[in-house]
């Protein structure tokens, strides 16, 4: 069965919390297999039969609202797209200097060219954005306390919700998937 990893939003943020072998034993529940999860931030790593990754990410947030008492959006990717979306953000990492951290958002779909601008009007001195295929970068110069840049704002500004990993858990991620984990 083909491997995928979902990335759910707002999990163990906000006064929304669960253990992740709760998560882990949802997606047991729901029929998936070789079911793990990576650090306490919503990341499931599962195998099932859904090739196309949008209707499985429906298909998850369906079945997990009633689990988990509250909307949980799902970002599904393939293992190779995580790999590729680790690398492209650790090739960053020299743009951020010392202080600096690279985020990546996972988005429902591509931005569109509307989006794409008005993502890009969000720059400043601290904040950059490099756009993928179903992700954007953030490159925050500094700590991102110091940033006026928030998940709020691009979720504003792309009226969709996104979902936020940092580059670093997603290298570590990337690494066990490379594993076979």
């Amino acid at each position: 069965m083909p491997r995928h990893v979902a990335f759910l939003r707002a999990i163990n943020v906000g006064g929304r919390f669960i253990k992740m072998a709760a998560l882990a034993e949802h997606f047991r529940a729901l029929g998936h297999g070789g079911v793990s999860t990576y650090i306490n931030s919503g990341n499931v790593i599962f195998d099932a039969p859904a090739r196309r990754t949008d209707l499985l990410a429906a298909a998850l947030e369906t079945a997990l609202q009633p689990r988990l008492g509250f909307m949980s959006e799902a970002f599904v990717r393939t293992p190779a797209e995580v790999q590729a979306v680790a690398a492209s953000a650790a090739a960053q990492h020299g743009a951020v200097g010392p202080e600096g951290e690279v985020n990546v958002f996972f988005l429902r779909q591509a931005l569109t060219p509307a989006q794409r601008g008005a993502v890009l009007a969000l720059r400043s001195d601290i904040d950059d954005f490099v756009p993928l295929e179903r992700e954007l970068l953030w490159l925050c110069g500094t700590r991102q306390s110091a940033s006026k840049f928030s998940n709020a704002a691009l979720e504003r500004v792309l009226k969709s919700r996104s979902t936020a990993r940092r580059s670093s858990a997603l290298q570590g991620l990337a690494a066990r998937l490379a594993e076979g984990g």
